[in-house]
């Protein structure tokens, strides 16, 4: 089992699928349109919905990231998409050339918040919010600093 970052957007899913592949080196992508589903003729579509992504998903080095739009007939039910701070993902990867690499790539168009340097916590860490207002951290070696805390405290 595995939890993935899973991200909605408000019509513009197909572009964030461009510039994350290409930001993450992504392995495969995989994306499927609310027109390519056979539609209820009693209850068609808008056609300006019908090219909106469903469901779509990309897969890195480091992981895999899963998002889809937002439909504006939907929102009634789902309600607004409000950009936040209460999500993030975070990309732990001891190689810290490819760590720089997604974070250089991924900090285009957006705004870098901690730089990527060396800090108590991490030998690489930093954090950014994208262009799509996701913020992202990057971190080279979390795990051995949950380890070394924990077993500190025993």
């Amino acid at each position: 089992m595995s939890a993935i970052a899973y991200l909605n957007f408000d019509g513009i899913t197909e572009e964030v699928i461009e510039f994350y592949a290409e930001a993450l080196s992504a392995i495969e992508v995989k994306k499927v349109k609310f027109g390519d589903i056979p539609q209820d003729q009693n209850y068609p579509m808008p056609e300006n919905e019908l090219n909106m992504i469903m469901e779509s998903s990309i897969e890195f080095a480091g992981g895999k990231l899963m998002m889809s739009d937002i439909l504006p007939s939907m929102k009634a039910v789902t309600g607004e998409l409000v950009q936040g701070n209460n999500i993030l993902i975070s990309l732990v990867i001891d190689d810290k050339q490819k760590l720089e690499q997604y974070f250089n790539a991924l900090s285009l168009g957006g705004h870098v918040t901690m730089p990527l340097s060396n800090y108590p916590w991490s030998s690489c860490f930093g954090t950014l919010v994208d262009k799509f207002g996701v913020n992202w951290k990057f971190n080279s070696d979390a795990d051995q600093f949950l380890d070394n805390v924990i077993s500190s405290k025993q």
